[in-house]
C-alpha cells in the first residue's frame, strides 16, 4: 500500500485551527468524559497538539493508557464470544488495568493527539524529532511521552525513529487500510453495491450537510447512541458543540443522513488531511432496523469521497468483517512511550505492558480477525 502525502502546511494550518478551540480551555463542554490540558509544541517547523494528564480517574481512552489497556480492553475481549477464551483474557487486562494504575501510567502528555481515536502525522521527514522529543522531556519531566495511532502501513519511519529513541511500542488495536477506493469497488462487490446504494440516496436528496444547533445537537446524539450507548462508554462523548465548533473550522466535514421522513437519522464526519481521510464521527439511530443500511450508507459516503478525492482512508478499528469485505487492509496500531526517565514502577509496567501485547495481544487480534 502507498503512504498517503500529509503536507507539513495543511497539518500546520490543521493544528492552529484546533488549538484556537481547544487550547488551555477546559475540555468537558466538548468531551464530556474527559480532562485534560490541550497545549503544543511548536519546534522544528512544526505544531503538533498534546494533551497533558495528571492520573485523572475514568478519562475517556483517547487520553487514558489506563482505561485503553485496561477497562476498554475488557469489553473487546467480551465481544469475542468465547468464553474459554475470554475468561482469562479478561482476568488478564483486568490485572493491566490494577498495575497501570498504580503505575500513574496515566500522568502522561500525548503528543499529536487531537481528541480523537486516530491521529494523523505529517511525514517524517518534514519533522526535527529530536527537537520536539527535547522540548516535551523539558516542560513534562515528570510525565510519560506519548505518540498514538502509529500503524505499521502508513507510520514504519515514526515507528523506527521512535523505537531507535527509547520509546516503547505497545500494539493497541488493528485498523483497516483502504487505498485506490476506485479499484477496490470494481473487485468488491459489497463495495460496489453500497456506492451505488449511496448514490440512489443521494439522487433522493437524503444526504445533507448540517446547519443550526439542532442539527449538531442530533448529530451528538446519534453518535452517542453508536458509539457509547451501543459500543463502550470508554469512548469519547463528543458535544454538539464540538462538532459545530470543528465543522466551522475546517477541520471537520459533517454528512447527515436524513430518513424517508426526512429526520436525521444518521451522521458521519470526516477528517482529509493531505491525500488520507480519517472519519472520527459515525453515528446513527439504533433503533431502526438493520434493512435500513444506515452503516453502509455512512461508509459508502467515507470511501465516495475517497475516490473523488483521490485519498487513501483509515477506517479506524472495529466491524472487521464488513471493512475486510470491502478491500479493507488490516495494520496493526502502537502507541510509542518514553519512560525512561520515570520512576520505575511505571517503566516496569509499561515495559510488560508492551510484551504482553505483543505476544498475546496480536496474535489474537490476528486469529479472530478483529
Amino acid at each position: 500500500m502507498t503512504v498517503p502525502d500529509v503536507p507539513l502546511q495543511a497539518f500546520n494550518d490543521a493544528a492552529a485551527a484546533f488549538l484556537q478551540i481547544h487550547r488551555h480551555r477546559p475540555t468537558p463542554p466538548y468531551v464530556a468524559n474527559l480532562r485534560t490540558e490541550v497545549d503544543a509544541i511548536e519546534t522544528g517547523g512544526v505544531r503538533f497538539p498534546v494533551t497533558v494528564n495528571d492520573a485523572e480517574v475514568d478519562n475517556a481512552w483517547i487520553c487514558s493508557p489506563t482505561t485503553t489497556y485496561g477497562r476498554y480492553a475488557q469489553e473487546e475481549i467480551l465481544r469475542l464470544g468465547r468464553p474459554w477464551l475470554t475468561a482469562p483474557l479478561r482476568g488478564l487486562a483486568g490485572a493491566a488495568g490494577w498495575v497501570l494504575k498504580r503505575s500513574r501510567i496515566d500522568r502522561a502528555v500525548a503528543i499529536n493527539n487531537w481528541l480523537v481515536s486516530t491521529n494523523v502525522y505529517p511525514a517524517l521527514r518534514d519533522i526535527a524529532l529530536d527537537r520536539v522529543i527535547a522540548e516535551a522531556r523539558e516542560r513534562w519531566p515528570a510525565h510519560a511521552l506519548w505518540f498514538r495511532s502509529l500503524n505499521v502501513v502508513h507510520h514504519a519511519e515514526w515507528l523506527h525513529a521512535l523505537g531507535q529513541r527509547g520509546f516503547v511500542l505497545v500494539p493497541s488495536r488493528q485498523v483497516y487500510l483502504f487505498d485506490h477506493v476506485a479499484d477496490l469497488a470494481r473487485r468488491h462487490t459489497d463495495l460496489k453495491r453500497d456506492l451505488a446504494l449511496r448514490a440512489r440516496a443521494e439522487q433522493a436528496d437524503r444526504m445533507v450537510r448540517l446547519s443550526g444547533d439542532d442539527e449538531f445537537e442530533l448529530a451528538a446524539r446519534l453518535y452517542a447512541a453508536l458509539y457509547v450507548g451501543k459500543y463502550s462508554a470508554c469512548n469519547p462523548v463528543y458535544s454538539g458543540q464540538l462538532m459545530r465548533a470543528w465543522h466551522e473550522a475546517g477541520l471537520l466535514e459533517l454528512t447527515g443522513l436524513r430518513d424517508e421522513q426526512g429526520t436525521l437519522a444518521g451522521v458521519v464526519g470526516m477528517v482529509r488531511m493531505g491525500q488520507l481521510i480519517t472519519s472520527p464521527i459515525v453515528g446513527y439511530d439504533t433503533s431502526l432496523p438493520r434493512s435500513a443500511a444506515l452503516y453502509r450508507l455512512l461508509s459508502a459516503t467515507v470511501l465516495h469521497r475517497a475516490i473523488e478525492q483521490g485519498c487513501a482512508v483509515n477506517l479506524s478499528a472495529g466491524v472487521a468483517h464488513f471493512k475486510r469485505q470491502r478491500g479493507g487492509k488490516p495494520a496493526i496500531e502502537y502507541s510509542a512511550v518514553l519512560v525512561e526517565h520515570m520512576p520505575r514502577p511505571t517503566r516496569a509496567a509499561v515495559v510488560g505492558l508492551g510484551a504482553v501485547s505483543r505476544t498475546v495481544g496480536i496474535p489474537v487480534m490476528r486469529r479472530f480477525r478483529l
